[in-house]
């Protein structure tokens, strides 16, 4: 298989770097980073070459890699450290995850930078921040042990970084993960898929979770992105392999990544990793540079659940409709068809699976990292109503 070409730092498309330092973003985060070898390859001439992500950038002294945010400085990588550019709680299922600890708000960090440059971004303001002189979000300094003492003072299991590639910053995520699961907490990545064998390998001790956003099955169309389509598909084998707990994410865009041909190529090649993967189909709504394609409705991102289960994937969800795409918010027994999580929008109505993971009707093994103390539901529309519902 052929690879991407090695980067040296620098990206034609991207805004004049001018533009991004008068922004004055790059002055206030460069000294929230630390120097690490962790994922880093020192090579001549006083270059070093990151391996956090597929781009493996080659990073000459003074210079920064694709994401912006990890640079060489005297010949070391210096990598994002001790903040955090959002911090939110949030449902999971908003993530989205559909087979980890149901119904749960999670604690999310997003970070800021990010390795690609999607022009429909609904993050843009935390990715974008070194890229585009309009992004508006700043670091805000805070260490491990404050984000973990967030969740547990608020009573959260859960911990994701998500909103920009958590990938290119792995290092300050596995500190925070590495108090978290000392603490009890189940951890997670919400991410583009852009990795390496190497992070994931330096990830796995820390990390439970990871949901991987398939945004094309056109290698034209990921290019547009600053990515290659191979490396995406090889990082769902590699997480896969390595025995975290995958789910897969796709943002069904009207007329860019929807036809059917490229919606049933993107199941199969889903189904050939395992046919017990989750697959989300989310709708596109316009957003940050991407003003053209209508947004999708229920029926688009019905049609496209409805193909991956045709192709084989036994569990595939349409969202954000509430109420609006039936049995595709739920999810169902593969044996007896019980529904096992009923759902309406990020919201639980209803549970049926035990301690052990298992349908409470026939006792078939549902894949997921399902919670043993049961899961949360909430009257429908009532976000503030929290009925907890456990399982001996």
């Amino acid at each position: 298989m052929k690879g991407p070409p090695v980067y040296t730092g620098v990206m034609k498309e991207d805004t004049d770097p001018a533009a991004w330092e008068a922004h004055g973003a790059a002055a206030l985060i460069d000294p929230l980073t630390v120097a690490s070898g962790e994922l880093a390859v020192v090579r001549e001439g006083g270059k070093v070459q990151c391996v956090a992500c597929a781009h493996r950038c080659v990073i000459p002294e003074g210079r920064r890699g694709v994401c912006r945010v990890r640079y060489n400085s005297a010949g070391s990588l210096h990598v994002p450290w001790n903040y955090a550019g959002s911090l939110q709680i949030n449902p999971i299922e908003q993530a989205p995850f559909m087979h980890a600890h149901a119904g749960e708000d999670v604690l999310t960090i997003g970070m800021l930078g990010c390795n690609l440059r999607c022009a429909y971004c609904q993050n843009w303001h935390l990715s974008q921040v070194l890229r585009d002189a309009d992004s508006p979000e700043l670091p805000t300094v805070m260490t491990a042990r404050d984000i973990v003492a967030t969740a547990v003072n608020r009573g959260i299991r859960v911990i994701l970084s998500s909103l920009n590639e958590p990938l290119i910053t792995a290092e300050w995520i596995a500190e925070v993960f590495r108090q978290a699961k000392a603490a009890g907490i189940t951890t997670g990545i919400v991410s583009s898929g852009y990795g390496t064998a190497e992070v994931l390998d330096f990830l796995r001790p820390h990390v439970d979770l990871v949901k991987i956003d398939l945004k094309t099955m056109s290698p034209k169309q990921y290019r547009t992105l600053g990515a290659h389509l191979e490396n995406v598909l090889e990082t769902i084998r590699m997480v896969k392999e390595r025995g975290f707990w995958l789910e897969i994410v796709t943002l069904v865009v009207p007329g860019w990544n929807d036809s059917e041909d490229e919606l049933r190529r993107a199941a199969r090649a889903i189904a050939s990793v395992s046919t017990d993967i989750p697959w989300i189909l989310w709708n596109f709504h316009r957003d940050y540079r991407m003003r053209d394609p209508e947004d999708a409705g229920p029926k688009d991102v019905v049609r496209a659940a409805s193909l991956g289960r045709e192709e084989g994937l036994r569990f595939t969800y349409a969202g954000v409709q509430p109420g609006r795409v039936g049995k595709f918010e739920q999810t169902r027994c593969p044996t007896c068809d019980a529904v096992l999580v009923d759902r309406i929008g990020y919201q639980l109505t209803g549970y049926a699976i035990d301690s052990e993971g298992r349908c409470a009707a026939c006792g078939t093994s549902v894949p997921g990292r399902w919670a043993p103390y049961g899961a949360v539901t909430r009257p429908a529309g009532l976000w503030f109503e929290r009925r907890p519902l456990r399982f001996a």
